[in-house]
Parts: structure tokens; C-alpha cells; sequence
């Protein structure tokens, strides 16, 4: 055997293990199951085979005197391999389709149109023992290449370039690890493929395609980056891209999303934080419903499915089926949870335009009041308001369309001035005027709310340096603090620095902490308000009465002021039971010696309660309702 036909099997051998190994790692991992999937290990496949059939061909191959078994041997290996090579070019560029997210369903006219190039090419091939217009042997069973052969070089050059160009039309579906394989597929095959056409006897096209495919098995078929290791699905980076990946190519489906809305109740019935548990147990009921690859775990509670039919009447009947099952508990340990649920239904691109459209419907607060825990349609009109709000906020941070309003508080016993609460408010050019109740959980959410409460004591701190609040008597002005912001480190020291640059009385500035709050984190909040205090600043408990009503977070955390929430005065003018809470929470905090401020104070009736029960301060609209500074200083200077 000749050393050119020995080079030629030994780099038909590394095809072969190279291609093998591709085969038994996507096995093993069991990555099979998506049509991306199937169309590369059927490369892997064709290059197999045509590695063993030129081995079988080059292998029956003599130098002298070919004997009718080898001849037949030799005859077969060649027409096996230009049978399955002649189909590398077009299953490739199916994949390209498949890895951009094409949809190749409903379009069979239009892709069988495409393949006829393919078919013809078969046909010369498998003609070629009659006609040999594709290959033909002389007398020596020495392989010749024959004018039909450019046929398909020039066919696998379409499919080629028709892979490109679907490549650079669907450019932006793809990440750039996606990217670079696709493109260093392209380069790996045509440099072996330039190398063979040169000299043909350097076999180098099928090694070429073997460890273009290797790389491609690496940057893209490999996906533990993309699963989440706990339930085995796709994970959150998953969802990104591939949301990014069938918007781009324009890909109709729709989108479910299922939360697990009281996940708590599993801490308080088993004892221990066991959602890993219930996620996988969650996963593999999922899997039952739709393929594995179409489930997505953005969070231990929440589940978002991909439905790629686009069919409304599946995905509520789907919706249904996974609510039938959250009706009946759920198994964790030795315990029995029920659960609630809501699932969301949404058409992409109808109704979820972006990513961030799908990421707000998974990372969205559950609405209140919801009579139902289906939502389709018309009902998702709520995602489209918080992203416009989140929008809003945005923008008021960067176009100053925040302004802070002022709200008096006075004494009870001569309806004198005592202050007033800074209250935050956004003037939207789009949106109009926004209140707290909306805009603050969402700037929580996207991490803007700091900013937001810094801009509040700015402009407050601006107010006091004018010295009106001084002038007319204000003892302090009221600010809110959120719970994120209180607890980042060095949040003391960051207000200090914020007050000093305006060099105003620190006593003029009380912070007011919600009881929820203040219950959280007593080790932290309590340096917090320890440190601020030695600065000189009061602290209110806001909205006593909403939450657990903890008296100890009153001692440990050394409120000034304790702030009694509207409901409980409102009660108190209701009935007897009111009034009898309204009275014994005005005694133990009075017994604790701390001020007392009651919210909500709309009629003299109201106030006479108050003074009969010898509370401090009142606020409310009897006063006045939440003004803007200048409509605040005009009253003032008025009263």
C-alpha cells in the first residue's frame, strides 16, 4: 500500500475519532431531544460514515492487480460517500435555521423548494455506476474525478453560502459564543475544503468538518452554562437569550409564566427553606406537560414555558392543567404544602415585544385583589404599566421630574405648627402624575430607589438651608426611609456626608421607618438609628398598627415619635371595638414614653378624640392635604 493511500486512511481514522467521540459525548449527556440537537448528530453521523467508507475504499485499494472483491469494495466506499456528503452542506444549514430560531414549521413547500439542488445531486450520484459523470476508475481502479462532480461542489457551495446569509440576516438572535462557532465552523470546513481542491489527494475536508463540528459540539451544544443544575431545565441566562434569539427572527409563540405565590408556607410547615425541593418536584411535573427544553427556572418559585405552537386554545388549556395540579398539595419530606399559583399566558410578539417584556412578567409583584390565577390577554395589561412606569422613574431621575410635596403635622392640644412629611411625587411628560404607592416598589425592584430617597433629603436639606422652616416655626420635617436603603453598609455615614455639605441642624430632619421595616432587622437598624441619633436626627415609627405591631422594635430602636396609621382612628369613629384599640395603643405607647402622631385626621370630631386621649401631633387633610414647597411656604406665611 502506497504512502500517499496510507496518509489518507490515518487522517480518515482522526475523522472517525473525532466525529465518534462527538457522537458518544452528546449521548451521554443526553442532549438530543431538541431538532437543534438531531440535526447535529446527524452530522456527526454522516461524517462518521464517510470516514468508514474511505477507509473501506482506500484500504481495498492496491498498487497493482485489484482484485473483484476489493474493486467492489472500492466502488461502494466511494458511493456511500458521495451519497452522505453530498447531504453535509444542506443538513448544516438546516441547523443554522434550527440555532437561529427559525421557524421551519408550516413553510414545507418553501423548504422543499430549497432542497431540490440537494436531490438533483443525489440523483447524479446515485446514476454515477451507469453514467459516471460524477466520478469514474481506469484500469488500475484509480479513482478520477469527472465533470458532474462540480455539480456538488457548487450545490454545498449554496447551501453554504445560503447558511451565511441566513447567519448575517439573524446576526443579533445569536450571542457571541454562538457567533463565533457558527463562524469558525465556516472557516475550519472551506480552509479543508480549499486544501483538498488544490491537491486532492490531501484529504483534508472530512478532518476539516470533524473538528469544525467539535467546536460547535463546545460553544454551542454543550449548554451546562444555559441548565440549571437543581431541576435540570434552562435557566434564567437561557431565557434571555433565547427570547432575544425568537424575537429577532421574528418567531410567533406564546409565553407562560407560572409563580408560586406563598412559597413561605413550606419555611413555616417544614421548618427549613426547602424550595430547591419544590422546584425540582415543580420541574418534573413540567416535564410531563411539554419537552424538556421549552421550561425555564428563573427563581425557585417561578417557571416560564415556551409554547412554539402559538395556539391560545393550548396554552389556557395548558395554563389549566397546571392549575388542576396546584390544587391538590404538594408532597416535601413528610409534609403535605398547598400551594397557590398564577400563571400568566402571553403571545410573543403581540403582547411581549423585548426581553425585558418577559423578564418583567417573571420578576413582577403578584397584583392585589385578583379574583382569578389565570391571566391572558387583556389581563397582563398591568406588565405594560410597570414598564412604563420603571420607564418613568428613569426618566424623572435623569429629566428631574420628581418633586418632593410637604404634608403639615401639628400639635393637638393648640393646633399650632409642629412640621411637615417630605413626600416624593413624579410628573411624568408621558404618564402623567404618578404617586409613591406606584412608583416606589418598582424603583426598589431596579435598583433606582436610592437615588430617588437621596434626591427627597436633597431637596429637603435645600428647604432647610433657605431657613422658612425655622422661621415659621417648624420643629422638623419628616423623611421616609426604604428598607433597601437603610441596610447598605455605611448607609450612616452616607447621610451624614448628603446633610453636611448643606450644614443644616440634624434635629430639624426625623426619619420616619415603617413598623414592617423596623420588625426585620433589629442587630442592623438599631446601629443605623443609634449612630444617626448621636448625629443629632430623630426617627418616627411609621404606620403603627399596619404590620405586627411590635412593641419591643419601639424600645430597641428608640423611636421618638411613634406614628399611628389612619386605619386605627378611622376604626375608632366606627364602632366600640375601634375605639378600644385606639385607646389602648395610644396608652402603651404613652407608658413607653414616646410622642405619639396620629395619621389621617380629616374631621374636628376626629381631633377632639385625639386631644381627648392626649396625643401629640395629628396629620391629615382637616390641615391640609400634601402641597408642593411653594404652595407650602404660601400657606405657611398666610396661616
Amino acid at each position: 500500500m502506497p504512502f500517499v493511500t496510507q496518509f489518507k486512511i490515518v487522517i480518515y481514522c482522526a475523522s472517525f475519532v473525532v466525529s465518534a467521540t462527538g457522537i458518544l459525548f452528546t449521548l451521554l449527556n443526553r442532549r438530543t431531544d431538541k431538532l437543534q440537537n438531531k440535526l447535529y448528530l446527524t452530522l456527526l453521523i454522516m461524517v462518521v460514515c464517510n470516514s468508514l467508507s474511505e477507509i473501506i475504499a482506500d484500504t481495498a485499494t492496491i498498487s497493482s492487480g485489484v482484485s473483484h472483491a476489493a474493486a467492489v469494495a472500492v466502488e461502494v466506499g466511494h458511493l456511500s460517500y458521495h451519497l452522505v456528503h453530498s447531504g453535509i452542506a444542506p443538513i448544516f444549514f438546516l441547523y443554522v435555521l434550527s440555532v437561529c430560531g427559525a421557524n421551519m414549521s408550516g413553510k414545507r413547500k418553501r423548504y422543499v423548494a430549497m432542497f431540490v439542488p440537494w436531490i438533483i445531486v443525489e440523483l447524479f450520484v446515485m446514476l454515477n455506476p451507469v453514467t459516471k459523470w460524477v466520478y469514474y476508475y481506469d484500469r488500475n481502479m484509480e479513482y478520477h474525478r469527472n465533470w458532474a462532480l462540480s455539480m456538488v461542489y457548487i450545490s454545498s457551495g449554496l447551501y453554504v453560502a445560503m447558511a451565511i446569509f441566513m447567519l448575517m440576516f439573524l446576526w443579533k438572535a445569536l450571542n457571541t459564543k454562538r457567533r463565533t462557532a457558527l463562524i469558525y465552523f465556516f472557516f475550519i470546513v472551506l480552509s479543508g475544503l480549499c486544501v483538498q481542491l488544490f491537491n486532492y489527494d490531501l484529504r483534508a475536508e472530512l478532518l476539516s468538518e470533524a473538528v469544525a463540528l467539535l467546536g460547535v459540539m463546545i460553544a454551542i451544544e454543550i449548554e451546562d452554562d444555559r441548565i440549571d443544575a437543581g431541576t435540570g431545565v434552562y435557566n434564567r441566562r437561557a431565557l434571555i437569550s433565547d427570547m432575544n434569539t425568537f424575537l429577532v427572527s421574528g418567531r410567533q409563540l406564546y409565553l407562560l409564566c407560572v409563580k408560586i405565590t406563598n412559597t413561605e408556607i413550606i419555611k413555616h410547615a417544614t421548618g427549613s427553606d426547602s424550595t430547591d425541593t419544590l422546584s425540582k418536584l415543580v420541574a418534573e411535573y413540567m416535564k410531563t406537560l411539554v419537552p424538556r427544553y421549552q421550561i425555564y427556572s428563573i427563581n425557585p418559585d417561578t417557571f416560564m414555558l415556551t409554547l412554539m405552537e402559538n395556539d391560545e386554545t393550548k396554552a389556557v388549556w395548558l395554563a389549566g392543567m397546571i392549575s388542576e395540579r396546584f390544587e391538590r398539595p404538594w408532597k416535601i419530606g413528610d409534609n403535605e404544602i398547598p400551594l397557590k399559583v398564577l400563571i400568566m399566558a402571553a403571545d410573543v410578539p403581540a403582547r411581549i415585544r423585548t426581553v425585558d417584556d418577559a423578564l418583567y412578567m417573571a420578576d413582577s409583584p403578584v397584583p392585589k385583589k385578583l379574583d382569578k390565577n389565570i391571566l391572558t390577554g387583556s389581563d397582563l395589561d398591568y406588565l405594560l404599566r410597570r414598564a412604563a412606569v420603571e420607564n418613568a422613574v428613569t426618566r424623572g431621575l435623569d429629566q428631574h421630574n420628581f418633586e418632593v410635596f410637604y404634608q403639615p403635622t401639628y400639635h393637638v392640644a393648640t393646633r399650632t405648627l409642629h412640621g411637615a412629611e417630605a413626600l416624593i411625587r413624579l410628573r411624568d411628560p408621558e404618564l402623567g402624575n404618578l404617586f409613591p404607592d406606584e412608583f416606589i416598589p418598582i424603583a426598589e425592584q431596579i435598583g433606582l430607589i436610592d437615588d430617588v430617597d437621596d434626591y427627597v433629603l436633597r431637596e429637603v436639606c435645600k428647604f432647610l438651608e433657605s431657613g422658612i422652616p425655622t422661621e415659621m416655626g417648624m420643629e422638623c420635617i419628616n423623611v421616609n426611609l426604604s428598607m433597601l436603603q437603610c441596610m447598605q453598609p455605611a448607609f450612616a455615614e452616607h447621610i451624614v456626608d448628603i446633610v453636611d455639605k448643606f450644614n443644616v441642624d440634624k434635629h430639624m430632619i426625623n426619619f420616619e421607618i415603617t413598623e414592617s421595616v423596623a420588625a426585620g432587622d433589629y442587630i442592623t437598624l438599631s446601629r443605623v438609628v443609634r449612630l444617626m441619633k448621636k448625629q443629632g436626627f430623630k426617627f418616627s415609627m411609621d404606620d403603627y398598627g399596619t404590620g405586627y405591631s411590635n412593641m419591643q422594635s419601639i424600645f430597641r430602636l428608640d423611636f421618638d415619635i411613634v406614628k399611628i396609621d389612619k386605619s386605627i382612628l378611622w376604626s375608632a369613629e366606627k364602632g366600640q371595638m375601634g375605639q378600644i384599640i385606639l385607646d389602648s395603643s395610644v396608652r402603651m405607647i404613652r407608658q413607653m414614653r414616646r410622642k405619639i402622631l396620629v395619621e389621617g385626621v380629616e374631621t374636628e370630631h376626629q381631633l377632639e378624640m385625639l386631644k381627648e386621649l392626649g396625643v401629640d401631633y395629628a396629620q391629615g387633610y382637616l390641615f391640609s392635604k400634601p402641597i408642593s414647597k411653594a404652595d407650602f411656604i404660601d400657606m405657611l406665611q398666610k396661616s
